[in-house]
């Protein structure tokens, strides 16, 4: 086949966005689609940096279209130089256009790669924008990035600012539905970072109003991050600026075992961390370390980061200049150099000062750090054994472990089941060549509340870490994975699905390369069977059996509901939830880490109010509970 000039494909205007979305927004499942509500939101907030706006408002519409309102200046609509279109058009429709590359625009920005706008238009299946501005209303619409119409006047105004309002693809997007708890994460976060601002969000599907507004800034966002934990002390800011770099750093420390550091340039949450996060790291280290020895309370130990870190909970903010140096437009982590030394110049020089005249809280700092190391030890002497114990081989492998015969990881399955009746059925039910049963008894410990020594001491975990092979946290190890699938099953009520919870919480927090890799399964067990003239059917949801019955007419059946797995007798589990062949099995995946890490805090933590707030919001989302 020949291959010359005629070839090579040339892609014009917002071509490339379409062609490649996942270049430009990550990915175009969830965590892409709600990327699309930040990028507008990301220009509102630049101009509340500017000192411009002070209010954006979000509004998520019953037909799915998203409007995001603020109060800034409002896009530009005057004639371009250099395209003649008015800037309006060229914003909206051209790759790498935008105000962001001037400075006399914008001193600082987050959205600084110029796409933000266009991608958003690019991938929406209509978006229209108004201007407010000079006392007149500017309107443009477009389909797919496309103009349908020039910039032109609609009427006039009082108001000064720019409205955005959009519907995802559904050509692009494998699920075009928002979520609000999603959004409002992401809009609280914005809201704690600029106190000037306020963030006003409506959901008219569910009905959900709430307005954001923080004057404590930074304080109050650790506050809310550190809530249903004991404080040790009141939150501690350092703020400073070093080479044109505005470093601004907002601690305290918990009685959690958990190290919690949000980090953020420009206002765009760096999920990854990066040098300014390694900048902060490296200066507090070294400060608590002198200034420790200084004062006596450590003689001759040297605090490793990690000890000094436990329970503490941080934000990094910058602002800056200069282009950060992101990975990738979906910006999770900075690799500006000269950002790790303005932080680590500015946390050094205010944390001296801060210590010199509140030497109790420095005291609380490292007593907390030396407990730390002491329980790190002891976690490691554990580990050690457990390490010692996960040798390959049947001698060293739990008792409750029923294991399989094939030593061909690819072709094994664990089952963890839930309980010693449903355990001694499954150990019936299986194919014993290539299917492992590990029952559980109770519920596992709940690794969010607990510390690394607690989880290492619980016989529950260590059988799943000694069965599995792997090893945990620092020693995980996927290589040494005996088996290819992991299946969570249990019964198919309410405390079922609190260990299913608890046992992802453990794989999520300790082993998350499992579910990174695809090895997470749940099994999903019939909820009913339903005789029809001796003949027998398996449901596996109310939508499913309700069909069937009105298909059924005059005919008379018997519906049994399972409330637990030991309701079936070997054979029908393995006909329904065990044969590969006719088993329904739902893998485990995370899109969006950042969001799954809020979520699991959020439900398996110590934050009641969040969580009762969550449960009120989606209960009325739950058609039927089994208790």
């Amino acid at each position: 086949m020949d291959y010359n000039a005629q070839n090579i494909k040339v892609l014009k205007g917002l071509e490339p966005v379409r062609q490649r979305p996942g270049m430009y927004i990550g990915s175009t499942g969830k965590a892409g689609l709600h990327h699309l509500v930040y990028e507008i939101v990301d220009n509102s907030v630049d101009e509340a940096l500017q000192g411009y706006c002070d209010k954006i408002y979000v509004t998520i519409f019953k037909d799915g279209s998203v409007e995001i309102k603020d109060n800034g200046r409002g896009i530009p609509v005057d004639i371009h130089p250099e395209t003649g279109k008015s800037a309006l058009e060229v914003v909206m429709t051209t790759l790498h256009a935008g105000g962001k590359f001037s400075k006399d625009s914008y001193k600082v920005s987050g959205g600084l790669h110029g796409v933000g706008a266009s991608v958003v238009n690019a991938l929406s299946e209509w978006l229209e924008v108004e201007v407010h501005r000079d006392g007149k209303i500017y309107y443009q619409k477009y389909q797919r990035g496309t103009p349908l119409t020039e910039v032109r006047i609609i009427g006039e105004t009082d108001y000064r600012g720019t409205i955005v309002r959009f519907k995802p693809d559904t050509e692009i997007f494998s699920t075009v539905e928002f979520d609000s708890d999603t959004i409002l994460i992401r809009l609280r976060e914005l809201a704690f970072l600029n106190p000037n601002i306020t963030v006003v969000f409506k959901d008219e599907r569910e009905n959900i109003e709430k307005t954001f507004h923080f004057t404590g800034g930074l304080k109050e966002f650790v506050v809310h991050l550190s809530k249903g934990t004991r404080s040790l002390h009141e939150p501690i800011l350092v703020s400073g600026e070093y080479n044109s770099i505005k470093v601004d750093v907002c601690f305290q420390y918990t009685a959690s075992d958990f190290e919690k550091i949000y980090s953020f340039v420009n206002n765009i949450r760096t999920v990854d961390g990066g040098t300014h996060v390694t900048g902060f790291k490296t200066a507090f280290t070294r400060v608590v370390n002198e200034l420790g020895k200084k004062t006596g309370q450590l003689k001759k130990d040297t605090l490793r980061g990690e000890d000094i870190r436990e329970g503490i909970v941080a934000i990094v903010s910058v602002l800056m200049s200069k282009t950060p140096e992101f990975e990738g437009q979906t910006k999770s982590k900075l690799g500006n150099e000269e950002v790790q030394e303005a932080v680590a110049k500015v946390v050094r020089e205010k944390l001296l000062e801060y210590f010199e005249s509140n030497e109790n809280t420095l005291k609380i700092i490292i007593q907390k750090a030396l407990e730390a190391k002491k329980a790190r030890e002891a976690a490691k002497h554990a580990r050690e054994m457990i390490k010692r114990k996960s040798v390959f081989g049947s001698s060293s492998l739990p008792g409750k472990l029923a294991d399989c015969i094939t030593k061909k990881m690819e072709e094994s399955e664990l089952f963890i089941v839930e309980g010693d009746s449903a355990g001694g059925s499954a150990k019936q039910a299986r194919d014993r060549n290539f299917q492992a049963i590990l029952p559980l008894r109770g519920k596992i410990l709940n690794v969010e509340k607990s510390s690394w020594l607690k989880l290492l001491k619980n016989e529950q975990i260590r059988d799943i870490i000694t069965a599995l092979g792997t090893g945990i946290g620092d020693d995980f190890d996927i290589s040494k994975l005996r088996y290819g699938k992991i299946i969570i099953m249990t019964d198919a009520d309410v405390d079922g699905a609190h260990i299913r919870t608890l046992l992802l919480t453990l794989f999520y927090r300790y082993m998350k390369e499992l579910i990174d890799e695809g090895r997470i399964y749940i099994a999903q067990p019939p909820l009913y069977k339903v005789n029809v003239n001796k003949k027998i059917y398996y449901f596996y949801s109310d939508e499913e059996l309700e069909e069937f019955k009105e298909n059924l007419k005059d005919k008379k059946f018997e519906i049994q509901r399972y409330k637990g797995l030991g309701e079936m007798n070997p054979q029908q589990l393995w006909e329904t939830t065990m044969d590969p062949e006719k088993r329904k099995l739902l893998k485990v995946e995370i899109e969006d880490a950042e969001e799954a890490d809020e979520l699991f805090e959020m439900l398996m933590g110590s934050d009641t109010e969040s969580r009762k707030e969550f449960i009120f919001r989606h209960a009325l989302q739950v058609k039927e509970i089994d208790i």
